[in-house]
């Protein structure tokens, strides 16, 4: 499965490029299709990041265990792990046929690739061999009825339907690759130099803390249900940068980052969006609404 994006992953990762391809390939037709296409792609990733670095993992592990695991959080950037949370969190809604509506797939997309050239970069490759992402191309065709899309959708599976005999065998034997290797337990030493890479890599690529931040809030909060708008858009039920008076600041104006607001018009709740270098107090005082 040729991707646009991720053919710089084939030659040491194939199972990578071709997981994105199809989650490019599904991105407009299938949404549900990509989000699970997207969390098979980053728990492969996961995988190879472990078996790259030797790092132990837990028996019988699921993509959760593999991203809170002792050693791998040492190992990898909070700014890289909130790109793979957002991702396992639309995933999970995706592949268990709940509504994903309220999930942005083209941005999660473009998260999968900037995670794809974080792990090349870790691994040794040069930044000049990443390429820019291109977003897919929106299909031509104006569906008139949900049975057209449905069709377009069933031509799409057919012919992708080799291709993902093809993926089911690359991704079996990565599994027994991956259950053969060594496991070397790491030294202090050895996860933070593994950890000041990943940032290294991260800070390379611009990951940005604040973006990763926000996008992982907004899919948390989607996924609790809540209504969240696109690019810091208000809906009734969540706004944002909302103005709150008598806070500690120059003008006596400050701005929550979330507001949770209920049916009768009264907010329910904060949210502050913090770097964890930031003291949870912090937040607090300026949360605090009149």
């Amino acid at each position: 499965m040729k991707s646009t994006n991720f053919e710089f992953l084939r030659e040491k990762w194939p199972e990578l490029a071709s997981l994105g391809g199809f989650a490019e390939q599904y991105a407009w037709p299938d949404p549900a299709g990509a989000l699970v296409k997207l969390r098979t792609y980053i728990e492969s990733l996961i995988h190879r990041f472990y078996d790259e670095n030797s790092l132990g993992k837990p028996l019988q592990a699921s993509l959760i265990d593999l991203l809170t695991q002792g050693e791998f959080k040492q190992s990898v950037p909070p700014v890289v792990l909130g790109a793979f949370h957002s991702i396992r969190l639309a995933g999970n809604k995706a592949a268990h046929a709940e509504p994903i509506h309220c999930f942005n797939v083209h941005e999660l997309l473009q998260n999968a690739f900037d995670l794809g050239r974080w792990l090349y970069l870790v691994s040794g490759g040069k930044q000049q061999d990443c390429p820019a992402y291109k977003a897919p191309e929106k299909p031509q065709a104006a569906f008139k009825n949900a049975e057209a899309l449905k069709q377009e959708k069933r031509l799409i599976q057919e012919k992708l339907a080799a291709n993902e005999i093809e993926m089911l065998s690359l991704l079996s034997e990565l599994e027994d690759t991956s259950a053969k290797t060594r496991v070397a337990e790491k030294r202090i030493e050895e996860l933070k130099a593994l950890l000041n890479t990943g940032k290294a890599a991260a800070d390379v690529l611009g990951f940005d803390e604040a973006v990763t931040r926000k996008r992982l809030i907004d899919t948390e909060l989607a996924v609790a249900g809540w209504d969240v708008g696109d690019d810091g858009a208000n809906t009734s039920e969540v706004h944002q940068e909302e103005p709150a008076e008598h806070q500690p600041t120059k003008s006596g104006t400050g701005y929550a980052d979330y507001v949770l607001w209920d049916d009768n018009g009264l907010p329910l709740a904060v949210i502050e969006a913090k770097k964890t270098a930031k003291s949870a107090e912090l937040g607090q005082v300026v949360c605090r609404w009149p």
